[in-house]
């Protein structure tokens, strides 16, 4: 997963506070790309303090996808 210079763009713009809800409401009134939206949608239902939260779920969870989904070396 990489963040979009227009996702970083957006993040730093909205106002925080913000839910995953407030997110996709201004994704969406603003334009953002569909992959960065279905980002957005993936992440949990909370409220989010700054931009930086926001890219630590999405780095978070792009890691833990790489490691389960690995297959396990044969012996």
């Amino acid at each position: 997963m990489r963040i979009t210079p227009e996702m970083n763009q957006f993040l730093a713009g909205m106002e925080y506070p913000a839910t995953r809800d407030d997110l996709l409401r201004e994704a969406n009134r603003d334009g953002l790309g569909a992959a960065d939206i279905a980002l957005l949608e993936d992440l949990p239902e909370q409220s989010y303090s700054a931009g930086w939260h926001i890219k630590y779920r999405l780095g978070a969870r792009a890691l833990s996808g790489a490691f389960t989904s690995v297959e396990p070396a044969l012996a």
